[in-house]
């Protein structure tokens, strides 16, 4: 375990929002709804929230002992494993409408891929940090 630099929470689980709206808003412009989507986009991007928030604190995904350790990147798979078809479900009683599961491993992919990339940003910048400072 190694010291880490930022306050952790509050930025990594803004930093994390603000991936389940880039996937909400990404996956509405790649089937051509975003321009007339208005507040339907929340049918989406609501239930991940949801989903995420009870599968990442679950998965200990905010400890600061743990967020800055790249051999821990595991949770991020299982975290989006975890909140993804949770959020679909949601999202089907929302619009009380059927889920393609096909929807839900593309979404899992996107959200698990998002994530990847922000928290491999988070513990890049903060060992660059830890170690000039």
């Amino acid at each position: 375990m190694r010291p880490t630099c930022f306050p952790s929470f509050w930025i990594l689980a803004a930093g994390d929002l603000v991936v389940l709206a880039v996937v909400t808003v990404v996956g509405f412009a790649r089937h051509g709804e975003l321009a007339g989507a208005g507040l339907r986009i929340f049918t989406t991007f609501l239930p991940l929230c949801v989903g995420w928030g009870l599968a990442a604190p679950a998965l200990e995904f905010y400890l600061p002992k743990l967020i800055a350790e790249p051999q821990q990147m595991w949770r991020t798979l299982l975290a989006a494993v975890l909140a993804v078809p949770l959020a679909a479900w949601l999202r089907g009683i929302w619009l009380n409408s059927f889920i393609d599961p096909i929807f839900i491993l593309v979404l899992c992919a996107v959200v698990a891929f998002g994530m990847l990339v922000w928290r491999s940003a988070w513990i890049l910048l903060d060992q660059r940090l830890v170690k000039h400072g």
